[in-house]
């Protein structure tokens, strides 16, 4: 197959939903409404490798700020692979990023491949599945996250990740479809965590919280708004012992894992307060 002409060029809005539509083929099951939420996010930073006019090849290198962006997306057509077009895609992310530290969540299988490219792995994380209660059960403190000062959710996101990412989080919690509740005592916010739509069943994510008392009630109140008997997924960092336990105890069970990984310093997050991460897309 010839593969002259091969250009790579940024994708527009719209063909957003058509990576999305392949990473559902790939099986990674991403959320149906995320599409306006990760372009938006960083419209310049979706790529597409194109072929004969047709899209093929894919990589999201969203740049958060100056100093940290994240890697997902990475995907090329079954037809067309071996052919050196993921190579192109994946050399225009990474020149976009430029000198930031650049995250990615690897399958176990291509860790290596990613090591040799100069990340480096920090944690795994386990996606758990398990299945929605359809039972709304909300504990003294639970309530919805748009009753709390917007101020107050950021300044809360901004411990849990590398950087600020105030962008990402606004569009977030208002996704369509989502369920965002937040845990607070005596006015303080001590977690919080999203409940959204995919293409099977529902992710939650993020699930950040205090301690486990407070993510499991968390954890209990967004499962109740998920239809009774449906998936749910929870991807939780192996670091944190207490949400494996968490995931356990509910009944949930190993679907796969990754690798976090990181072209420079570990960020050194609280893992004992991630419960769940946002996305292995953007982070």
């Amino acid at each position: 197959m010839s593969i002259e002409g091969y250009t790579i060029r940024k994708a527009q809005s719209h063909e957003v939903d058509l990576i999305i539509s392949w990473a559902n083929q790939e099986g990674w099951n991403p959320g149906i409404h995320d599409a306006e939420t990760f372009y938006r996010t960083d419209p310049n930073g979706f790529f597409l490798g194109i072929l004969d006019e047709r899209p093929v090849a894919s990589i999201s290198a969203v740049a958060y700020n100056d100093s940290f962006g994240f890697l997902g997306f990475y995907i090329v057509q079954p037809s067309f692979r071996g052919l050196g077009l993921g190579t192109k895609v994946w050399n225009a992310g990474i020149k976009y990023l430029g000198n930031r530290n650049i995250g990615l969540d690897s399958v176990l299988e291509q860790q290596k491949l990613y090591e040799s490219l100069g990340f480096l792995p920090c944690y795994k994380s386990v996606r758990h599945q398990g299945v929605g209660t359809g039972q709304e059960h909300k504990a003294e403190g639970i309530k919805y996250l748009s009753e709390v000062p917007i101020k107050d959710l950021l300044a809360y996101d901004d411990q849990h990740f590398p950087v600020p990412r105030h962008a990402f989080t606004n569009l977030w919690i208002k996704q369509t479809g989502g369920i965002a509740l937040a845990s607070v005592n005596d006015g303080e916010l001590e977690g919080y965590g999203l409940l959204r739509q995919c293409h099977l069943g529902y992710k939650i994510g993020p699930l950040f919280a205090d301690d486990e008392d407070v993510a499991k009630s968390l954890f209990r109140a967004l499962c109740g708004h998920a239809s009774q008997g449906a998936p749910i997924f929870l991807d939780t960092p192996v670091a944190n012992s207490a949400a494996l336990d968490m995931a356990r105890r509910h009944h949930m069970h190993p679907v796969f894992e990754t690798v976090r990984m990181y072209t420079k310093e570990d960020p050194h997050l609280p893992m004992d307060r991630i419960y769940g991460v946002t996305s292995f897309e953007l982070g």
